[in-house]
């Protein structure tokens, strides 16, 4: 369950098994607001349970969350973690691209089952992200097929960054090496634009 703090704008995911059949004031673990919530008005809605819903590792339902698009791996589901995101798996697409478009996580890990020429059509949905939304995220690919580190795929397959899950036991290193060049890369484009913003 998600929840918008009325103060400070954090959203907030709820486990609502773990609340009471009545309405309360669940705290904002950033500023300490008190959120109603009434999860008697959830069960009365009631939706039939959905098959394409995300999986999340279990966590108290705060943090980041990297995204696994496609088939899901506990090898990605560790390597997640070891760059400080709780996994969330989606395998379908057209989902994934639904929960991008709510959540922004900042990573997004694309797992295809095989890997064809570039572009990935099956992964449209969340490659073709505008640049506005695509900037949100730092998109990478995991294949078989493909060389870690291959600029080249990385540009022809719209993502950030290729890796090769051979090179996953280096993966934490890779990532922080990749994400830092990414961040200089866009300095001076994100500068701007908090400046138009501001």
């Amino acid at each position: 369950m998600k929840i918008t703090c009325t103060s400070c704008q954090k959203t907030l995911s709820l486990d609502e098994t773990r609340l009471p059949m009545k309405p309360v004031l669940v705290p904002c673990p950033v500023c300490g607001t008190k959120l109603p919530v009434d999860r008697s008005k959830l069960e009365m809605t009631g939706a039939a349970a959905d098959t394409h819903a995300p999986v999340h590792e279990e966590d108290d339902g705060f943090g980041a969350k990297a995204m696994i698009v496609g088939n899901d791996s506990p090898a990605l589901r560790q390597a997640a973690k070891l760059i400080g995101f709780m996994p969330v798996v989606i395998a379908a697409p057209p989902q994934a691209r639904d929960y991008f478009m709510q959540e922004y996580p900042p990573v997004v890990m694309l797992n295809p089952a095989q890997i064809t020429p570039p572009p990935l059509a099956d992964f449209a949905p969340i490659i073709s992200l505008t640049p506005t939304d695509r900037r949100k995220a730092f998109f990478i690919l995991f294949s078989e097929n493909l060389r870690t580190l291959d600029g080249n795929a990385a540009f022809l397959y719209g993502v950030n960054l290729v890796i090769s899950p051979k090179d996953l036991g280096a993966f934490q290193q890779i990532y922080k090496e990749a994400f830092a060049y990414h961040e200089r890369l866009y300095a001076s484009l994100t500068a701007a634009v908090k400046a138009m913003a501001g």
